[in-house]
């Protein structure tokens, strides 16, 4: 069994980091058939593509089974991992595979609804009664508003925290591809919340 130690005074960033190497080597582990390795892999990384599967997929009730089919993907694939990149971002890069998949099948039957919302899916996935949940659900709401490129390079590297290149290989684009993305994500979210709270300091004016 692999225990991951975080030590309390790296940053943010630094604990990121480690976080990501402990999840590579659990990945690792379990390829070589060691079962607890296999169960921290799932546990660690299932929030991330639960949240990665909702901002990409268009039908809410499809974000489960996405998820579902993500790590069924990956743990037979397993014997073919490396570790050459983080495995969060070779997990990720399944699961965007799997939802273009959907897709693709969703293409070939008819549809019964038209009125998907990822959003709701989203909601759905995140921990509430937890101090900063309703922030979150108006981060969502304004990044219901951004192209799904630029949706999906923010979601990645800001609220996943994948560096730029995995973000890039994740998305299969070029970093600065990603980079350009997420400014000018940066840049309508700012004006967006500019312009929500400009009628208040009006008010209060």
């Amino acid at each position: 069994m692999i225990t991951p130690v975080l030590p309390a005074a790296r940053t943010a960033s630094d604990q990121a980091v480690t976080a990501d190497e402990s999840i590579t080597a659990w990945a690792l582990a379990a390829r070589g058939g060691d079962a607890d390795a296999v169960e921290h892999f799932v546990r660690a990384l299932h929030r991330d593509v639960q949240r990665y599967v909702a901002h990409l997929c268009t039908d809410p009730q499809a974000v489960d089974d996405l998820a579902q089919d993500t790590f069924l993907r990956a743990l037979g694939s397993l014997h073919r991992f490396e570790g050459r990149s983080s495995a969060r971002a070779w997990l990720l890069s399944i699961a965007r595979r799997a939802v273009i998949d959907s897709y693709r099948h969703a293409a070939a039957r008819p549809r019964l609804s038209d009125t998907a919302d990822w959003q709701l899916a989203v909601e759905s996935a995140q921990p509430q009664g937890l101090p900063g949940f309703d922030d979150g659900i108006a981060l969502l709401d304004l990044l219901a508003v951004l192209p799904d490129e630029r949706r999906e390079a923010f979601v990645l590297t800001q609220l996943l925290g994948l560096p730029y290149a995995e973000a890039a290989e994740v998305s299969d684009c070029p970093i600065g591809t990603v980079r350009s993305r997420v400014a000018r994500a940066r840049a309508t979210l700012i004006g967006l919340l500019d312009a929500a709270e400009r009628p208040s300091a009006e008010l209060a004016a």
